[in-house]
């Protein structure tokens, strides 16, 4: 009897340890499956296998997130598998913008697959705002730009061009900075090949068009519709200007050159001037040898009294008609 009992007891006790058992799997098993995950899916029309949703949590993924976008984007008609949105996630995407963007895509019927949005996506570009100004065309500014026409009078002009993103050349195509440049560009370009800058204003509609048919939109994320001149003002008169300051200068030139030869006629002057303190200097030496000759030749007998009252009468001669001579041309000048 005691046996009996005994064998009661350790088959009640393991079927207790049994049951314990399936509990605490069971608890196990709830506490990890997504349940509810599995059952929106279950009732939205898209079915997802319980193992793959118990593998995405056990990968430490995102459920509720992928899930979420996995319904929107099969609702909207998408053909898209949680394998895709999964493999996005773990890449480093943004799925959610992914989604969005196929859906904008499918609704206004933009040829897009979900390998060329993820590539966008993973290229750094905002693929849902891609595809939004892909379907409403987006107004790109530019700044003030100076240009001179051929008469030398300057422009100032501003565009604003109207492009839709082409969803094929965002990745490796150029953005909106040289969108700018290239229509700057040709402003540059079109005013510059003006005869006058009266014809640009009369007719601005050559800067478009001669900016459209150059094909700025090549190599770029952008296809050019349209550009329009926002504002055209007139500026300074360049070529009136330079001439000025060529006046200026050839002024200075022609002052520098006078002030060279005025220099060069003052140091000649001066040289004249040295000149004639210098025969001055040797008029005076020869005068004072004069007196010393007839002392000599008083002394050799070779000129006597007489010889010298003559040359005094002489000299005095010649000191009248200088003084004559001065008079009279004193007189004709009073005249």
């Amino acid at each position: 009897m005691e046996n009996l009992l005994l064998s009661v007891n350790v088959t009640t006790i393991l079927i207790a340890v049994a049951i314990g058992l399936v509990i605490l799997l069971l608890a196990i098993f709830l506490a990890n499956v997504p349940l509810k995950v599995w059952f929106r899916c279950a009732i939205s029309g898209t079915r997802v296998s319980m193992a793959k949703l118990l593998g995405m949590k056990l990968r430490g993924m995102d459920i509720n997130n992928i899930i979420g976008n996995y319904i929107n984007g099969r609702k909207a008609g998408l053909n898209i598998s949680v394998s895709d949105l999964e493999a996005h996630v773990l890449a480093g995407g943004d799925i959610e913008k992914v989604v969005d963007a196929l859906i904008a895509a499918h609704s206004a019927k933009i040829g897009l697959t979900i390998q060329e949005a993820k590539a966008i996506d993973l290229a750094g570009r905002d693929v849902r705002k891609a595809v939004q100004d892909s379907v409403i065309p987006k107004v790109i500014e530019t700044p003030m730009v100076s240009a001179i026409a051929k008469d030398g009078i300057e422009l100032r002009v501003k565009a604003k061009v109207t492009v839709k993103t082409n969803l094929n050349k965002l990745i490796g195509g150029a953005g909106e900075e040289t969108i700018i440049s290239r229509v700057g560009e040709g402003i540059v370009t079109t005013v510059g090949s003006a005869k006058t800058h009266k014809e640009v204003l009369q007719n601005p509609d050559i800067i478009s068009r001669v900016v459209i048919d150059k094909g700025l939109d090549d190599g770029t994320i952008f296809q050019i519709l349209s550009i329009d001149i926002a504002d055209i003002d007139v500026g300074r008169n360049i070529g009136a200007e330079l001439e000025q300051r060529q006046a200026i200068a050839d002024k200075e030139i022609a002052q520098a050159q006078a002030e060279e030869r005025k220099a060069m006629a003052i140091a000649a002057e001066q040289e004249m001037k040295a000149k004639a303190q210098e025969m001055k200097a040797h008029v005076i030496a020869a005068e004072v040898e004069v007196p010393k000759a007839m002392a000599s030749a008083f002394r050799n007998g070779k000129m006597g009294i007489m010889d010298y009252y003559k040359l005094q009468n002489i000299q005095a001669d010649t000191t009248m008609r200088k003084s004559l001579s001065k008079s009279d041309d004193d007189q004709g000048i009073g005249k």
